[in-house]
C-alpha cells in the first residue's frame, strides 16, 4: 500500500527490513478473548505475544500462505549453557605458545 509520502518506486525492487527488526502491531481484542488466549499463552510457557504470532504462523501455513522468508520463530529464554569443557560454536581453544608443554609424562628422547 503506498501513501502519497512514499516516493515511487519506478522499477526498483522494494527494500527487505532487517531480519531482527520486529513489525508492532496494534491489536484490540476483546477483552475475554484476550484472557483466554493470556491462559493457553501461560500453559504452554509462552508470552501472549509469543502465542498470538504462533497461531498466526500455524494458521498461514495450514492456509498455504506463510512465505518461505518467514525466518523461524524466536527462541524463547536464555541461550542454553556450554557443557564444561566445551567450546561455544565457532571457536576454538586457546592455542599453546611456542615451547610450552601440557603437564603429564614427558616423551623419552
Amino acid at each position: 500500500m503506498t501513501t502519497p509520502s512514499d516516493p515511487p518506486s519506478e522499477g526498483k525492487a522494494p527494500r527487505r527490513r532487517p531480519q531482527q527488526q520486529r513489525k508492532q502491531v496494534l491489536l484490540r481484542l476483546d477483552p475475554l478473548v484476550y484472557e483466554a488466549l493470556a491462559r493457553w499463552a501461560n500453559d504452554e510457557l509462552r508470552s501472549a505475544n509469543a502465542q498470538i504470532e504462533f497461531l498466526l504462523r500455524r494458521a498461514l501455513a495450514e492456509a498455504g500462505r506463510l512465505p518461505g522468508e518467514a525466518g523461524p520463530l524466536p527462541r524463547r529464554g536464555r541461550p542454553p549453557a556450554q557443557p564444561p569443557g566445551t567450546q561455544p560454536p565457532g571457536t576454538q581453544p586457546p592455542a599453546q605458545p611456542p615451547g610450552d608443554t601440557p603437564p603429564g609424562p614427558t616423551p623419552p628422547q
